[in-house]
């Protein structure tokens, strides 16, 4: 009789025989988890004994994933939290971390033992158990317990069945967990197939919103469903990051949506803290659920709040809220994290899809509103769109623009843009002059700026067509004007140098006149080097060349133009230092041209360094080239300057200062016409470093000396035998 004591051999035999025929007829022939553990307690129960039994078992981790529970002859359903506790601290969970059977003659007299309410004296009362591993292919799958009413209901001979039972049947419980797991996975996974179609569907977020909601409710069978968005932080927040309900569905929705609740508390704060879900069975025991997850007209019973991660950054929550049975079943947070994935994707990319439009619309406000001629054309350059300014400046229509190509509205420098516009897919931008056919017949000088854009989701070229008329009639006039001055003041000019000169072989070696006739004549010949700087721009910007080249010592040149500066720095009070080697190699220069670049670098360097400035000049040879710097202690200048500096008629240090912009555009003109080049190395607040380089002598037939004159430098030859520099 079940729960009596086996005593006899056969008697032990028979009842172990039977007991696993049992098994074997009702329990190995079952796939579905649930059905083989009730089947496999009510054997036990029948064949081994007790009033009440329970079986856990246990996933790969090691945590519950389902159970059983029956009492005098009852099947209890959703036990799986009921017995955690005694997973964690009772005989069960000693049984699973010593993976050994257990008989409690007398449970009063065992720790071992979690008691429940009823077992006080004046109820149930002391009880015997015993409890058994489950073990299959020696992996602990489970635990099966049964209790007897009554002390010492339990012997030796009833525990070696029970684990006789648990051994037959751990297999046939492995294989049903394993089939309910992947039924489940199926499950899930079809679930949530579904709603990606159906997500996937739309990129619009209002409309993407509705769904993901739509397929929570209908995925999890819950009465309502929620969707928050994290409001980052901007540098003019005053508060913390807030989580933004921005749509809700079900019962009492529009309680939820525009609810705001600070990132960092209640149960969604706790997700946003550990980026995983949370699931509450029941509000009224659960002691996580707080005021700040309570909402106004809302009555919630139980809920799962999951994180929404795009890219790795939590962007959000999605909740689902009472479940139409009262609780969510074992796969409701697997299917609450897939559909959060989904939502998290889809929407990053609705909003990458919202900012690309935004970005449209801006880019087609400007290009229409753009008061420059702009015009669009594929990698071909046939025109995909022009402005209003554009079709003006083109005398187009709409319709006409697009029948023709670049290439036919302005010359192409191919050079610049590279055959097939290569050039472009490199460097992204480039700019040159260029003349524009009008449809009327007529040419426009233009400056073309072509440069690679984005347009209607794909590549494209943007040509930007300035009229420059206006700028070339000023520049010709500009021209005209500088000819005029250098052509009418040039005689008059060599009539005053040439008079004084002679007045400096007449005149009696008076201090106070000769004073005055130094400083007469020193203006004079500053005046005939702009003159000749001027004239001397406007042959090389024609295509003009140096042509007057000799051999010179570039420590005469810098001590000559040493001499025409002396006087401006010693009005300045400033200190000017040459640094320079025992000997030089000499150079192959305009020594007259060459003066004046040095005169004019070292000039400039004074009138942009403050009173008592420091300015330094050095000179060292570098290997064909003589490296000449001179380096002042000023304000500097701006890196976007550098460039204007040495552009004709520019000034951008300081426009306090007087001075015409024509020195350093002169400068550089002159030394790339020798074959040099010319730098400027600058920083705001740290002074500037103009440096250039000329052109070693390399064979020489004559040497050159240097004799100063009213008007300049004059370069005397003088005969000698032919050497290398």
């Amino acid at each position: 009789m079940p729960g009596e004591n086996i005593h006899a051999p056969e008697d032990r035999n028979r009842a172990l025989l039977e007991l696993l025929m049992a098994v074997s007829r009702d329990v190995v022939s079952a796939l579905d988890l649930r059905t083989v553990l009730q089947r496999l307690l009510l054997a036990a129960l029948r064949h081994i004994g007790g009033l009440r039994g329970s079986i856990v078992v246990l996933d790969e981790q090691g945590r519950p994933v389902d159970a059983t529970i029956v009492n005098d002859g009852h099947i209890h359903e959703q036990t799986v939290q009921q017995l955690r506790e005694p997973l964690e601290r009772g005989l069960a969970g000693w049984v699973v971390k010593h993976r050994k059977s257990v008989l409690l003659p007398d449970t009063w007299k065992d720790d071992r033992w979690l008691r429940r309410l009823d077992d006080g004296a004046d109820q149930s009362g002391a009880k015997s158990a015993v409890c058994v591993p489950l073990l299959a292919r020696d992996r602990l799958i489970g635990v099966l317990t049964l209790v007897h009413p009554a002390p010492n209901g339990f012997t030796a001979d009833h525990l070696h069945l029970a684990q006789a039972l648990a051994d037959q049947a751990s297999v046939a419980v492995l294989n049903a967990r394993l089939y309910t797991e992947s039924q489940r996975t199926a499950r899930i996974m079809s679930v949530l197939a579904e709603a990606a179609v159906t997500i996937n569907a739309t990129l619009e977020l209002p409309e993407l919103w509705r769904r993901i909601l739509a397929q929570t409710m209908r995925a999890l069978q819950v009465e309502t469903a929620a969707l928050a968005l994290v409001e980052p932080l901007t540098p003019d927040t005053q508060h913390e990051a807030e989580l933004v309900y921005i749509a809700a569905d079900g019962r009492n929705a529009g309680h939820i949506v525009g609810r705001r609740v600070p990132a960092t508390v209640g149960l969604a704060g706790q997700v946003m803290h550990e980026r995983r879900a949370v699931l509450v069975q029941d509000t009224t025991r659960d002691r996580r659920f707080g005021e700040a997850d309570r909402i106004g007209g809302l009555n919630i019973r139980a809920l799962i709040i999951s994180p929404i991660m795009a890219d790795g950054q939590l962007i959000g929550v999605l909740e689902a809220i009472n479940p139409a049975s009262g609780s969510f079943d074992s796969d409701a947070t697997m299917v609450m994290v897939g559909l959060a994935s989904l939502a998290g994707s889809n929407i990053q990319h609705a909003r990458f899809l919202e900012q690309v439009r935004q970005s449209q619309r801006l880019y087609r406000e400007l290009f229409e509103e753009s008061i420059d001629p702009i015009l669009i054309t594929d990698w071909e350059g046939n025109v995909l769109e022009a402005n209003r300014q554009a079709l003006g400046l083109a005398g187009f229509k709409p319709d006409q623009i697009r029948e023709v190509s670049i290439d036919q509205l302005h010359d192409v420098n191919w050079n610049r843009t590279g055959l097939n516009f290569e050039a472009l897919r490199v460097h992204d931008i480039c700019v040159y002059e260029s003349v524009l056919f009008r449809q009327d017949g007529h040419i426009i000088p233009v400056e073309v700026n072509a440069r690679r854009v984005q347009f209607e989701q794909s590549e494209a070229l943007q040509w930007t067509l300035r009229d420059i008329s206006v700028r070339r009639e000023l520049s010709s006039l500009r021209d005209d004007m500088t000819g005029m001055i250098y052509q009418d003041l040039r005689s008059p000019l060599g009539n005053i140098i040439s008079s004084l000169d002679i007045l400096a072989g007449m005149l009696p070696p008076e201090r106070t006149l000769r004073s005055l006739l130094e400083i007469a004549q020193g203006s004079a010949a500053r005046i005939q080097r702009m003159l000749s700087s001027l004239l001397d721009i406007t042959r090389f910007e024609a295509g003009g060349h140096v042509t007057t080249q000799k051999a010179a010592d570039p420590l005469a040149l810098i001590a000559e133009a040493r001499r025409d500066v002396e006087g401006m720095f010693q009005s300045r009070r400033q200190h000017f230092e040459v640094s320079l080697p025992a000997a030089l190699p000499l150079v192959w220069v305009d020594v007259d041209m060459i003066h004046r670049v040095l005169v004019n670098v070292l000039e400039n360097a004074s009138k942009y360094t403050q009173l008592e400035g420091h300015i330094t000049l050095e000179a060292q040879a570098t290997g064909v080239f003589v490296r000449l710097a001179v380096r002042d202690n000023g304000p500097g200048i701006a890196e976007p300057d550098h460039a204007r500096v040495f552009e004709k008629f520019a000034r951008v240090r300081s426009k306090e200062q007087a001075g015409m912009g024509i020195g350093l555009a002169f400068s550089k003109l002159a030394v790339e016409g020798h074959g040099g080049e010319m730098h400027l190395e600058s920083e705001l607040g740290k002074g500037s470093t103009f440096w250039f380089t000329l052109p070693v002598a390399r064979q020489k037939t004559t040497s050159a000396r240097l004799e100063r004159r009213t008007g300049g430098l004059r370069m005397v030859e003088e005969k000698g035998p032919t050497e290398s520099a």
